[in-house]
């Protein structure tokens, strides 16, 4: 069975940076399924119509087109209940969904700070002016002075990394003993901001950084090894 995923690409078309894209790029990794990406930008929306709506993550698999992380990651788990778990059962997948909302309102709406210059010098040419203006209508300012001073203020965000800080200081995962969904979801996170930014959001000795560390090094160096945006 072809497996598609279509997935966000800056101008190079390796280069691939959604933090959603990525949860499910390492959803299907611990599901052991292949899969195939097409690379996908902004600008592309009829190339999606297909799915009746005009976002990635979208997957096909077979007769199933299913989009937005959180529904192909239940798909996932539904779809194939004898390949590994990405929740672990009802209680795990509860947990999850918190850490997705989570993710989804605070983290990632931290990191946008550091990165959104970064993410429009490295879009496609045809993709900058919608990213510009769809951002700046939803921040309320310009790019610029959304972004600045992002070296003073990265001290305040490492702070409040805490709740997490402290459960990676007890166990090697999010998920306890081995990764699992809900560390995909804030991985996919830091690694959107590491696919296209060389602006360091977590200091070497964090264990935070470290758990990175070990995901990027999971399932063979699939996000370690996958391209970068030039600094």
């Amino acid at each position: 069975m072809t497996r598609t995923l279509y997935d966000l690409a800056a101008a190079d078309p390796d280069v691939r940076f959604s933090p959603f894209c990525w949860r499910t790029k390492l959803a299907l990794a611990h599901k052991g399924l292949e899969i195939e990406t097409v690379p996908w930008r902004f600008a592309d929306r009829e190339a999606l119509a297909f799915s009746g709506q005009a976002r990635v993550p979208v997957l096909v698999d077979g007769g199933s087109t299913v989009f937005d992380s959180w529904r192909i990651a239940e798909y996932l788990e539904d779809a194939y209940p004898n390949r590994p778990s990405l929740f672990g059962g009802d209680a795990g997948r509860g947990v999850a969904r918190f850490v997705n909302s989570w993710a989804d309102l605070v983290l990632n709406a931290g990191l946008i700070r550091f990165v959104a210059l970064d993410i429009l010098a490295a879009l496609d040419e045809k993709d900058r002016d919608y990213f510009r203006r769809s951002r700046e209508e939803r921040f309320g300012t310009t790019l610029e002075a959304f972004c600045a001073g992002r070296e003073e203020r990265v001290t305040e965000f490492r702070r409040s990394l805490a709740p997490l800080r402290a459960t990676l200081s007890a166990q090697p995962y999010l998920a306890g003993a081995a990764p699992a969904y809900a560390d995909y979801i804030v991985f996919g996170s830091f690694q959107w901001v590491r696919s296209i930014s060389a602006f360091e959001v977590l200091a070497p000795d964090d264990p935070v950084a470290l758990w990175r560390e070990r995901l990027l090094a999971a399932f063979d160096g699939l996000a370690r090894e996958a391209p970068r945006a030039a600094a």
